[in-house]
C-alpha cells in the first residue's frame, strides 16, 4: 500500500503541481460561485416569518425595493463565474493528458528511467481525471441552484414588466 502512494505522489513536484494549483484555483472559483448563487437565491426568494402584521409590511418593502438592475448585475456576476467554474473543470482532462505527453516526451530523451517517466505519465493522467470527477460532482451540486436563480430572476424581471405595462 505504502508503495502506490510513493507512486501516486512521486511527480508531485513535477507537472502534477500545475494540476494541483489549478484545482486550488477551481475550488476558489467554485467556493465564489457558491457564495454569490446563494446571496441571489436568499434576495430572489425571500423566507417570512409573519406573527403580526408589521412583518408583512418590512416583507412587502424588502421585495418593493429590490431594484432590477441590482438583480440583474448579480445575476451577471454570478453567471460570469458559474461559466468560469465550468470551463476551468473541463481543462482537467487535458491537462492530465499534457502531463503523459510531457512525460513520455521526457522517456524518449531519458532511456535510463523509464520507470519513473511512465510512472509520472500515469500520475498526471491520474490526478487530471481524480479532479475532474470531483468538480463534475461540485458542478451537478451547484447547477441546479443557477438554473433555479435564473427562473426566479426571469420571473421578477417580467412581473416588473407587467407592473410598468399595468401603471402606463
Amino acid at each position: 500500500m505504502k508503495n502506490i502512494f510513493s507512486v501516486i505522489f512521486m511527480n508531485f513536484w513535477g507537472y502534477d503541481l500545475i494540476i494541483f494549483l489549478a484545482a486550488a484555483f477551481t475550488g476558489f472559483v467554485f467556493y465564489s460561485t457558491k457564495k454569490s448563487a446563494d446571496r441571489l437565491h436568499k434576495k430572489m426568494n425571500l423566507t417570512l416569518y409573519a406573527p403580526d402584521s408589521n412583518a408583512w409590511r418590512e416583507a412587502e418593502e424588502e421585495i418593493t425595493g429590490l431594484r432590477e438592475s441590482d438583480v440583474i448585475a448579480m445575476r451577471n456576476h454570478t453567471s460570469k463565474l458559474y461559466s468560469l467554474f465550468v470551463n476551468l473543470t473541463g481543462i482537467f482532462p487535458l491537462l492530465g493528458i499534457l502531463g503523459t505527453v510531457i512525460s513520455l516526451l521526457g522517456l524518449v530523451s531519458d532511456m535510463q528511467d523509464v520507470t519513473g517517466n511512465f510512472y509520472g505519465a500515469l500520475t498526471s493522467t491520474f490526478w487530471g481525471l481524480v479532479f475532474a470527477i470531483v468538480f463534475k460532482f461540485l458542478d451537478g451540486v451547484i447547477c441546479p441552484e443557477i438554473e433555479d436563480n435564473e427562473k426566479s430572476v426571469q420571473l421578477f424581471l417580467e412581473r416588473g414588466r407587467s407592473a410598468e405595462r399595468i401603471t402606463l
